[in-house]
């Protein structure tokens, strides 16, 4: 089985570049079966160029920014979203490893159940 190269939250990361290229190949798919604009070998071939080579490009540079990112996720911290510059905050791995309920929850002792019990509020009657 082969390895995968880009897991979810890489695609995610690279959704702004694919979009780009899907649109860049509907326009090359459309313009190869249908000439709107007649054909003319020279006006044909630089709209094919303007095309195929930010299509090209773009394939290239969403490629290796995507291995590039999918390697740095391996090799250094991954922070959540906005808290790599914030001092003191948490890793990904650190957030998760809090999140999961691993153990019993504590059990409320005889002061904090009288404390909830005194700020729930009761209802009233109010028929007249």
């Amino acid at each position: 089985m082969a390895a995968k190269i880009f897991d979810k939250e890489t695609i995610l990361d690279l959704t702004v570049n694919i979009i780009p290229l899907g649109i860049i190949g509907f326009f090359v798919v459309v313009f190869a079966v249908y000439d709107p604009f007649g054909y003319d070998p020279l006006a044909s071939a630089i709209s094919f160029g303007l095309l195929l080579v930010p299509l090209v490009a773009l394939a290239a540079l969403t490629y290796i920014s995507g291995k590039a990112i999918a390697g740095d996720e391996k090799r250094s911290e991954v922070f959540l979203a906005g808290q790599a510059t914030v001092p003191g905050s948490q890793t990904l791995e650190e957030y998760e490893a809090q999140a999961e309920p691993d153990h019993e929850p504590a059990e409320l002792t005889d002061d904090e159940s009288a404390e909830d019990a005194e700020t729930e509020p009761t209802a009233q009657n109010t028929d007249d």
